[in-house]
């Protein structure tokens, strides 16, 4: 049994100082019960806690330390950063330089903003949207996750019916009455909803790749079905690949899949770890944007030129394809390997992977959407989660997050973790 009574005493100090001892929810372990494990270092693959007890890591972050932790690199260019300062909120060159970057592996984005958040990123991709169409309607998916600004906290009712109750309290019913609700994976329901709004849709914004139910791959036509109904309709199609970006293909979701959205939501991987967002897209649309345009977004922190410094360092080594694909290829094993002993043992797990993202639920039959996905058994996760981090394997504390791989996550790490795995999956018959 691992010792972690200093984690222990620390989060009893923190929950009096702090809204239930974390600065975001998932942390506190409650979809898992128990107390969360306060982090002193990462290096690598692996994170060290308070308490001396070492895991390997495969949160990394909740996705964007692609390189793993304190890369090399990374810690030496941020260090020559930090010497000539760590903010200006003026134009620096860096900015520029991140910007071609982002553009060499995705080439439909041709202007960018950048940011300090993911959600910043789809709040003002939104805006951006609803001014190029002169229209208020959005949809977007149940299970999907763009952040929390208000329009985005929607309840997931049941189908399309409920478009407009706030999931959160404080939110007003007239912040959420233009979002619109439709089923991941399910073309079907995006069709009635531009049918019974004729020309009133600004955009459809979507995870390429669900994230934030757990890893769920779009359907084959699913991603191309909502291309053209948004180009017929006139309205915007936005990839929100705050997570997927640079995750499941260098290219992100939209060169995978070989669908060029209107406007793209960049975060995680782009920062090298550091707070950043982005949004960008085709010329007409981004020039709406101030200071060329009437389409008002600013932000004191935006450029920072830590967060593009380590930007830069991350996406010049990620050119390095041979890295990627050995990344790929080392969470391939890793869930096959999942997937093997699951059966062995005789636990139900769907599975699932995309790039170097990957997730897994306790149950019988495929996961498509929400709906199929909360059916998945949480206490099970929550069980198996447990044995994990007692053997040294740090995952998400929530059935409905996803898990990634590195580079840093070497033969020996993928072997360790699915011995760890075999032994977990046995308990739980």
């Amino acid at each position: 049994m691992k010792d972690n009574a200093k984690s222990r005493q620390l989060f009893v100090e923190a929950q009096q100082l702090l809204p239930g001892g974390v600065n975001s929810p998932v942390r506190a372990f409650g979809a898992v019960g128990g107390n969360p494990v306060f982090i002193e270092s990462g290096q690598g693959a692996y994170l060290r806690d308070v308490d001396g007890n070492r895991y390997i890591d495969y949160v990394l972050s909740w996705g964007p330390l692609i390189l793993g932790h304190s890369h090399k690199a990374i810690v030496q260019a941020l260090s020559k950063a930090l010497e000539r300062g760590t903010s200006y909120g003026a134009p620096t060159e860096q900015e520029t330089e991140l910007a071609r970057l982002v553009m060499e592996f995705m080439p439909g984005i041709e202007m960018i903003r950048f940011v300090t958040s993911g959600t910043e990123a789809t709040m003002s991709a939104i805006r951006l949207a609803r001014a190029f169409t002169s229209r208020d309607k959005i949809i977007k998916f149940e299970g999907c996750y763009h952040g929390h600004a208000d329009a985005f906290l929607v309840k997931a009712g049941s189908g399309v019916a409920t478009f407009d109750l706030p999931d959160s309290p404080g939110v007003p019913r007239a912040a959420v009455q233009d979002t619109l609700l439709a089923r991941y994976n399910d073309l079907d329901s995006v069709h009635e909803i531009f049918k019974s709004n004729p020309d009133q849709i600004a955009a459809v914004i979507v995870e390429p790749v669900a994230g934030n139910m757990g890893v769920i791959p779009p359907r084959d036509g699913f991603l191309q079905g909502l291309r053209d109904f948004t180009t017929a309709s006139g309205a915007l199609l936005i990839f929100d690949e705050v997570m997927t970006g640079f995750r499941v293909h260098p290219g992100g979701a939209q060169t995978l899949y070989g669908i060029e959205p209107d406007l793209t939501t960049l975060g995680k991987v782009i920062g090298g770890g550091l707070p950043v967002g982005a949004y960008g897209g085709r010329h007409e649309i981004m020039e709406m944007v101030a200071p060329i345009g009437p389409v008002y977004q600013a932000g004191t922190l935006a450029g920072n030129p830590l967060a593009m410094t380590a930007g830069i360092e991350t996406l010049k080594l990620l050119k390095q394809s041979e890295l990627w694909k050995t990344m790929e290829k080392n969470a391939q094993i890793l869930h096959d390997g999942l997937r093997r002993f699951a059966r062995r043992a005789g636990v139900p797990l769907e599975n699932t992977r995309v790039g170097t993202m990957f997730g897994f639920f306790f149950t019988e039959g495929p996961v498509q959407d929400w709906q199929t996905a909360r059916a998945s058994d949480t206490k099970r996760y929550a069980a198996f989660f447990h044995r994990m981090l007692e053997r040294g394997i740090y995952l998400a504390p929530s059935q409905f997050e996803s898990a990634f791989v590195s580079t840093a996550h070497g033969t020996n790490e993928i072997e360790l973790t699915l011995e760890a795995a075999r032994e977990s999956f046995q308990t739980l018959t």
